[in-house]
């Protein structure tokens, strides 16, 4: 689909050492970075057009954020089937943000070592499908779910839709704000999906 024009794309073995370089302190294939400005080059290249923006997600005011209800959800478990790729969050009341952690290790970032804190965790159900013997998987993101929504330390059902291609949080068919910051995404197989896989 990407070589027949579905979406502008710069592909990165196309691109391996020009507009995509490899990092030495990890292992390949998943080490292969870009920029924005080699992103800029390449789609002048290619003629694409960077004009405009994707229409924000709705976000919550001060106000709205500071009087959000739900469960409680202080510290949250994410299963996807094995110790080594679940994940846990952990809301810290002083920052009111979540930490997050994989296999008992601390997401932080790379150059810093500061720890990456979320405003926002996203945690879908979606179809998953099998499709090769290596266990890579087809998953649906067009059909929309069920979902929680973590903020403030705060958990609430919520339903995703795709809209516009993004995967968009809505309740009684009306968009959810987020808070403004950092928001995750957690796409899980809707079987066993959220009762299975999510504990606070």
């Amino acid at each position: 689909m990407l070589d027949k024009g579905y979406i502008d794309n710069l592909n990165g073995l196309y691109y391996d050492g020009t507009l995509f370089q490899r990092s030495a302190d990890r292992k390949a294939p998943h080490n292969s970075y870009t920029s924005f400005k080699d992103i800029q080059k390449g789609a002048k290249e290619k003629g694409y057009e960077l004009n405009g923006a994707p229409e924000p997600y709705a976000f919550l005011t001060k106000e709205e954020a500071a009087g959000l209800q739900g469960e409680p959800a202080l510290k949250t478990e994410v299963s996807y089937g094995s110790d080594e790729y679940d994940v846990q969050y952990e809301y810290e009341a002083t920052e009111e943000k979540y930490k997050r952690y994989s296999n008992g290790e601390q997401t932080v970032e790379h150059k810093s070592n500061k720890p990456i804190l979320l405003d926002n965790i996203l945690i879908i159900e979606a179809a998953h499908q099998v499709i090769d013997d290596k266990g890579r998987r087809k998953i649906d993101l067009k059909s929309g779910g069920n979902g929680y929504l973590l903020q403030k330390g705060k958990a609430n059902e919520v339903e995703w839709v795709s809209k516009d291609g993004r995967i968009t949080p809505v309740k009684n068919d009306k968009e959810v704000g987020l808070i403004p910051g950092k928001t995750w995404i957690n796409i899980i197989p809707d079987d066993p999906g959220l009762v299975g896989d999510v504990s606070f």
